[in-house]
Formats: C-alpha cells, sequence, structure tokens
C-alpha cells in the first residue's frame, strides 16, 4: 500500500491520501485527544504526542502538526500509522466501521441562523457552497459548514487543514465572498463563524 501527501495551504497541516475511502459520507474534524478517543485511528495520530487536529474527509487524512514540529521528522510516524490501520483494515471509528457511524449534528449554538423569508436566499447559498466551494476546500484538506444567513451575513465555519490556516481569511473574504455576491446579490459579506 502507498499513502501519498500533499500540503496544503497551512503549513501545519498534511494531507494524507491513502488511495481507498476514508469516511463513506460527511467528514469528521477531531481537534483534541479527547475528541479523538471515538476513533482509533485518531486516537493513534493523536498518541504521538506531536499532533494537535486530525481531519477525516472522504478520501483523505488531514494532519496538523503541533507548533514548533517539523514534518520532516512527524511524517513518517503519520505515514506508519496510517499504514496499520489501513492494511489492517482496523475500524475508522470505536465500536465499528464508519459505515454505521453517522456524523454528530452540528452544534446548536454555532449556528445562527436564518433571517426569515430567506429560504429561497439560503437555498442558492447552500448548493454554491456544496458545489462550487466544498471541493476546493476538500482539495485542500478541509471542509467549510454553513452556519447562517442574517442581515446580508453569511456565516461559514472553516474544518480540517483550512481551519487554523493563515490564508483561510482571505479566502474567506476575497475567493468565497466573492463568488457568493456574484451569484447571490443579496450577500453583502461573508463572516467566519
Amino acid at each position: 500500500m502507498f499513502i501519498e501527501t500533499e500540503t496544503t495551504p497551512n503549513p501545519a497541516t498534511l494531507k494524507f491520501l491513502p488511495g481507498r475511502k476514508v469516511m463513506p459520507q460527511g467528514t469528521r474534524d477531531f481537534a483534541t485527544p479527547e475528541e479523538a478517543e471515538a476513533s482509533p485511528l485518531a486516537q493513534a495520530l493523536f498518541d504521538t504526542g506531536e499532533v494537535t487536529g486530525v481531519f477525516f474527509g472522504s478520501d483523505f487524512v488531514s494532519v496538523t502538526a503541533a507548533p514548533g514540529v517539523a514534518w520532516s521528522d512527524l511524517k513518517p510516524q503519520v505515514v506508519a500509522v496510517l499504514l496499520d490501520h489501513f492494511v489492517s483494515e482496523a475500524p475508522l471509528f470505536a465500536g465499528g466501521d464508519a459505515s454505521g457511524f453517522t456524523v454528530p449534528p452540528e452544534e446548536e449554538e454555532a449556528d445562527l441562523g436564518d433571517d426569515e423569508g430567506t429560504e429561497d436566499i439560503v437555498a442558492q447559498i447552500k448548493e454554491l457552497i456544496e458545489t462550487r466551494v466544498r471541493p476546493a476546500v476538500a482539495n485542500d484538506g478541509g471542509d467549510i459548514r454553513y452556519r447562517g444567513f442574517r442581515s446580508g451575513v453569511v456565516y461559514l465555519q472553516m474544518q480540517g487543514a483550512c481551519s487554523g490556516c493563515p490564508s483561510s481569511t482571505a479566502t474567506l473574504k476575497h475567493g468565497i465572498e466573492g463568488l457568493l455576491k456574484h451569484y447571490v446579490p443579496e450577500v453583502s459579506e461573508v463572516r467566519a463563524a
């Protein structure tokens, strides 16, 4: 088995491609060792002591190195953990494989809601995010979540490699905001939620 690696716009995060499906649907972000207890793979990556984030995409795993950790030292450890996991065909989540796993509901406090009477606008925004933005963000080892539309402002949350990326603000403000404003004139701004 061969695991490809790709850089991401976030210098602290590398994207690992095992050449097979990781998540059958959805994504999963692990920002703490406690969250990683749900997955033997995520837990093994955190157990290196040099990882501060793990993100499962459809066909990739993004890993974020702790501050001051050199990827030249950490990358062989991560590849070894991933190889052990995928070669042994171990379950992705504790208690079974990913087919029986559902992505937890998005946190209610992070959902800002939508203004009344904006259902058509919200549907357009969500479609653009799903078809244009999400695939591009996934190429960079992350994901994006819609959080609300209020008073012309679209609230989005970056995940995975994109959540701590120095260029995520530029991506939101210049890339995504420009796209949404072009196709949905009611959008005046995009903000991180």
